[in-house]
């Protein structure tokens, strides 16, 4: 930006380096390189006819402002009766306008939109914008005495469009706003009669007009240095109060942040302490299920083998039975020829004493062979019954110790999602009692094996 002010200022000697260039330069920049935006600035200076409000001590930019005053004075009457009637006059809020294309205090956006226009249609989108300005505020400004419509113009005015809603409302107002060459050209010709009539006049009046205007233009620049000087001393004042309150914050944000490192230095203790106490019950977990694993494979081995003695005996019995059947056959068939024999012995193979027989009754001992082949088959038939007594109690012990181990397994992968804190602290409890219940029940395992 700077070498473009710079390099215009060598360009042009007659103009040389203005202030309110470096606006129009900046906007120009920072939509192309440096070489393009100064050769855009000389086009804008020449051909759009921005350098004649610069030179010939700016007449024209006068002639700009009586053209402007005019056109407020046919579009919006009662806005320019009352600037009038307190004293407001079209440059004391309209030079910035015309000399830096808007582009001096009004948001970025707004003025992309204005210059914009202005490459494609030339000055008089100047007077659009300008008029659409004065219409949207005319309310506010209608409520304003001199410094109130000064401070509005260089304060509250450009703040309103800082939206892009509002930078395209502001365009289309302007754009809808009807400003005709024809008007412009008469009103220019008032101004250029108006100053040959003030040639003519008599020096000393024309010196005491002038006098006048510039005492009337001095009072207005002291009103408003001193509404300045006022506004200085209190934003001063804010800026001080606002930096008291931004040291206390500060001061309490220390505070804030020590208690927040003691807090994370016993976070961190706390996590290294439940990371040793979580490897060590990973640990004890990893022995407790191995030694379950163990426990649960030579319980199944047990039950295997008890099933398979059980089918043994089962087998064996169902033998003993067919000999001890067969044998009474073979008993029955030998006795048929005897009918007093055949009568002593029941269908079912017992011993019957005859009422007549005068021998005491002895049962079943007085035929040993039988006697021992039914004790036999008692005894078998008592040491199936509690072979499958162990049997269903082995199976019950062996599904609640996997009910136990799968428990334990899902409370390992519970803890290894929760959060440090009480909710560890609570898995670790309930994995002891799982593993304590899992020794318990191991004991019984080991009780009922002896």
């Amino acid at each position: 930006m700077y070498k473009i002010s710079k390099a215009y200022s060598v360009y042009d000697n007659d103009v040389g380096y203005t202030q309110g260039l470096s606006f129009l330069a900046a906007v120009l920049w920072l939509h192309m390189p440096e070489e393009q935006a100064f050769a855009v600035l000389v086009k804008i200076m020449y051909d759009k006819g921005l350098r004649d409000l610069f030179v010939n001590n700016f007449q024209e930019l006068h002639m700009k402002f009586f053209q402007l005053d005019r056109l407020l004075e046919d579009n919006v009457p009662d806005l320019y009766s009352h600037f009038v009637h307190i004293g407001i006059e079209t440059h004391m809020f309209a030079s910035q306008w015309f000399l830096t294309l808007f582009t001096a205090k009004f948001p970025l956006h707004t003025v992309f939109h204005i210059m914009d226009v202005f490459l494609s249609e030339g000055m008089i989108v100047i007077y659009h914008v300008s008029l659409a300005l004065l219409k949207l505020s005319k309310k506010e400004l209608l409520g304003q005495d001199f410094e109130g419509v000064l401070k509005f113009f260089r304060v509250t005015l450009p703040k309103k469009y800082r939206s892009d809603e509002s930078a395209v409302e502001l365009m289309q107002v302007a754009m809808s706003t009807k400003v005709s060459q024809r008007k412009l050209k008469k009103y220019e010709k008032e101004f250029y009669a108006m100053k040959e009539e003030e040639e003519r006049e008599d020096p000393v009046d024309r010196l005491e007009r002038e006098n006048k205007q510039m005492m009337e233009a001095n009072l207005h620049l002291e009103r408003e240095n001193d509404e300045l000087a006022h506004e200085l001393i209190t934003h001063k004042l804010m800026m001080e109060k606002q930096l008291d309150k931004e040291r206390d914050r500060a001061d309490e944000l220390e505070k804030e942040l020590k208690a927040l490192r003691l807090a994370l230095h016993d976070s961190e203790e706390e996590k290294r302490h439940l990371g040793s106490e979580t490897a060590q019950v990973k640990e004890m977990y990893r022995r407790e299920t191995e030694k379950a694993e163990s426990e649960s494979k030579r319980n199944s081995t047990i039950i295997g083998e008890y099933k398979q003695i059980c089918s043994q005996l089962s087998e064996r019995l169902e033998k003993q039975q067919t000999g001890a059947k067969q044998s009474m056959l073979d008993l029955r068939e030998k006795l048929q020829s005897c009918d007093t024999c055949n009568k002593l012995i029941s269908e079912d193979g017992k011993y019957e004493r005859s009422p007549t027989d005068p021998r005491p009754s002895s049962g079943v001992d007085d035929e040993p062979e039988l006697a021992a082949a039914l004790n036999q088959v008692r005894e078998f038939e008592l040491e199936l019954a509690q072979t499958k007594l162990q049997l269903v109690e082995s199976q019950c012990l062996a599904q609640d110790l996997e009910h136990q181990l799968n428990n334990a397994i899902t409370e390992v992968q519970v803890v290894r999602n929760a959060q440090a804190g009480g909710n560890a602290n609570s898995w670790i409890t309930k994995t002891f009692s799982s593993f304590s219940s899992l020794k318990e029940a191991t004991g019984v395992v080991k009780k009922l094996e002896q």
